[in-house]
């Protein structure tokens, strides 16, 4: 049995793969001031970065968790994630509204994506 982490510090690893399953935590926006759009733009860029560190893309997606601060950006959210997920790969999907860790950050995604041999 194989587990590699990658980008590993005392309290998690940034990308965990298991038997050609890639994990990553929780990715949030590279600009906590801009809106829900930017965040969500910028949230999705740091997930591709880190499935292409580990052989992956979102054409291998498997399931996506999607944190909200306020149910009320669900639209303005999707409008966003419906153009960054391909046509024909969409992942199993859950979309919560949560309270955030900062009181900034509008958007989070946790997935979980297979990694090709």
């Amino acid at each position: 049995m194989s587990i590699s982490r990658y980008e590993t510090a005392a309290r998690m690893s940034r990308v965990v793969v298991h038997n050609q399953t890639a994990y990553l935590c929780g990715q949030v926006a590279e600009d906590r001031s801009s809106g829900i759009q930017e965040q969500t733009r910028t949230m999705l860029a740091k997930v591709d970065a880190l499935l292409a560190s580990v052989g992956s893309n979102r054409e291998q997606l498997l399931s996506a968790t999607i944190y909200l601060k306020d149910m009320s950006l669900f639209a303005e959210m999707n409008s966003v994630w419906d153009s960054w997920v391909p046509a024909g790969f969409a992942p199993a999907r859950a979309c919560v509204e949560a309270k955030m860790a900062s009181p900034e950050l509008l958007v989070e995604i946790s997935v979980i994506a297979a990694v090709p041999q």
